[in-house]
């Protein structure tokens, strides 16, 4: 890969016996929209903090532009910006004072700093909020004026931990489509999420991550024809009763699983994989057969559902 914008070599992160991050080796061109997919506690937010340079690895090096994530963790803070998933806003400034505040601390000259304001409060729909005290926006106008601050001078690459965690639909829409405009436009994002949606639709590439190490990589639909099939269908034959029917399953399809709401059978035909459920006169409560997707994946590789 010609001139990755961020590199990780065995990076590694252990807390006494716990291993958060284990041997994590990854190159991520500029310009991509890159993702890490896990659950809760599968290293998501310590490996980003490392790349941050607010955690010291254990062992191993990340690199940044070719600096060392640690080492030259000063030199670096410059090249990024990153939004926490507890982001880091003044609740008695007004969103203004805050994108100067921060524009401040990054050093973006005076004569920049009021167009680049400008220019972000449109782009984050905060016009008619400027001079609103931070601590009285919406969790979704926060989350934008964090990302409005992480922006504001304009680096190359962009940190985000679980974005959109708690936001409604509409700002959780109205801030994916933000990110998909960044990118295309040349930004390097990298996005930990447990969305499965989001990751499929906006990364251009992704791991997933379980149990701190990297168990898969690739874009989302190369990851989808690897590890599942093209249909699966999904059967609910009532509470606490779907694992009774797993061996009259049996033979339908590539694979089952078993979960606590539903059955999924995966199959090349979904419809196909229905009727044989119907010609053993097996009469589930509901079906529906739907294509595979990043939850499918997830599931065949750490063997638990996202919502588990």
């Amino acid at each position: 890969m010609p001139d990755p914008i961020i590199v990780l070599e065995n990076l590694r992160k252990a807390y006494g016996t716990t291993i958060a991050a284990n041997d994590l080796n990854l190159a991520i061109p500029r310009g991509e929209i890159f993702g890490f997919l896990g659950a809760n506690g599968a290293g998501k937010t310590t490996t980003i903090r490392m790349l941050c340079g607010l955690t010291r690895p254990t062992s191993g090096h990340g690199f940044i532009d070719g600096l060392d994530v640690w080492t030259d963790r000063y030199k670096i803070r410059s090249k990024f910006g990153y939004v926490a998933q507890k982001f880091s806003l003044y609740p008695d400034l007004t969103v203004t004072e805050n994108l100067e505040f921060f524009g401040g601390a990054f050093r973006v000259p005076d004569e920049t700093l009021g167009p680049r304001i400008e220019t972000l409060l449109k782009q984050m729909d905060l016009v008619g909020k400027r001079d609103a005290m931070a601590g009285s926006l919406s969790g979704g106008m926060k989350q934008l004026l964090a990302l409005a601050c992480a922006l504001v001078h304009s680096p190359p690459l962009l940190f985000l931990d679980e974005p959109t965690s708690g936001l409604d639909p509409v700002h959780r829409q109205q801030l994916w489509n933000l990110l998909y405009d960044l990118g295309h436009a040349g930004t390097t994002i990298f996005v930990t999420t447990h969305y499965m949606d989001e990751a499929e639709q906006l990364c251009d590439r992704l791991v997933v991550m379980d149990a701190g190490r990297i168990v898969a990589e690739g874009s989302p639909r190369v990851l989808i024809t690897r590890f599942s099939t093209r249909e699966v269908l999904e059967l609910r034959f009532g509470a606490g009763r779907n694992a009774e029917y797993e061996g009259r399953l049996a033979g339908i399809g590539d694979r089952l699983e078993v979960l606590a709401d539903r059955v999924l059978v995966y199959a090349d035909d979904g419809e196909a994989a229905l009727r044989e459920v119907n010609v053993r006169g097996l009469t589930p409560e509901s079906s529906l057969v739907r294509r595979s997707s990043l939850e499918d994946v997830f599931l065949r590789l750490t063997g638990r559902s996202l919502e588990e």
